[in-house]
């Protein structure tokens, strides 16, 4: 799946072909996309007037291969604001392109959509976190990106966004606000952080050397997904907030005996989603509050 180089391997040609068909087979035009991160597919469950689309009947589009990635891209309606959720995403260990990887993001970009929401699963690299902390991203850390890894390498379409976008400010302020406003309305201020996520490519865990070195350069948390996406998106233009839930503890200690593994990772996941879901829901219910505002 991979392409040689970092050449990108989807023409604006793909990227039209199957926006057309997605806009033929639905009346849904969203404003807003969310990408639900690994066991959080249940955060579509609350969408009225439903409409899903499996991956595999999308023109052009990739399938999800990992568990907790159901693979559907479900369109519909939270309170008056009409969405599109990815109940599933891809990752470079999956043998994906970056541009395979953030595909949808510009799919999403050419049907309107103007906010992205993206959610992961991640491991807590500050010692202030808790299992099942809600961390609101402020910033990231491309770490694959340092090793020449990056979605925007090759040619810059100038239709989707300039040669060098900033990234200084890829996490809306406007809605990272709102987001932690709303959690201390709903009384999750205990377990609602703001951090820095990094992201690394997987599919093996950090070794502790490794988990060492990633809170010494200031990561908060660490996952294997989100920068890609959250990159095309802010070339792209759109305004961009991410929330990653703190399924499991970094091990930072030789003599930690509790190993990691997905399975756990999902099980926090199910357990946290409903809370999840509340602020999501809540915050697309009032997204426009941040409508009109330069937030990107």
């Amino acid at each position: 799946m991979h392409t040689r180089g970092n050449a990108c391997c989807c023409s604006f040609e793909d990227y039209k072909l199957t926006t057309e068909w997605l806009l033929s087979q639905t009346r849904h035009r969203p404003k807003i996309a969310v990408i639900c991160g690994s066991g959080l597919g249940l955060l579509a469950d609350c969408v009225l007037n439903k409409q899903t689309f499996h991956y595999k009947e999308i023109p052009n589009f990739p399938v999800s291969t990992v568990p907790g990635h159901e693979g559907r891209l479900v369109f519909g309606h939270i309170k008056d604001k009409s969405c599109v959720f990815m109940q599933g995403r891809f990752h470079l260990y999956e043998g994906y392109s970056l541009c395979k990887i953030t595909f949808p993001v510009r799919i999403f970009k050419l049907m309107g959509v103007e906010t992205i929401i993206v959610t992961n699963a991640s491991g807590g690299l500050c010692q202030d976190f808790k299992v099942g902390d809600i961390m609101i991203i402020k910033d990231h850390i491309n770490l694959p990106g340092f090793a020449g890894q990056h979605p925007l390498c090759g040619p810059n379409d100038e239709r989707f966004g300039i040669r060098f976008p900033c990234m200084s400010d890829a996490y809306s302020k406007d809605l990272r606000k709102l987001a932690l406003d709303i959690s201390a309305e709903l009384g999750y201020s205990d377990f609602v952080r703001e951090g820095v996520y990094c992201m690394v490519s997987g599919p093996n865990f950090e070794t502790i050397a490794e988990a060492r070195m990633l809170q010494i350069l200031g990561s908060d948390s660490v996952g294997m997904s989100t920068v890609p996406e959250v990159t095309v998106a802010k070339h792209c233009g759109l305004r961009v907030l991410g929330l990653s839930l703190i399924t499991n503890k970094v091990s930072l200690d030789y003599n930690h005996e509790e190993k990691v593994n997905h399975e756990e990772v999902l099980h926090i996941s199910k357990m946290r989603a409903e809370m999840l879901q509340k602020v999501l829901n809540t915050l697309i219910a009032r997204s426009h509050q941040v409508d009109g505002i330069n937030s990107n």
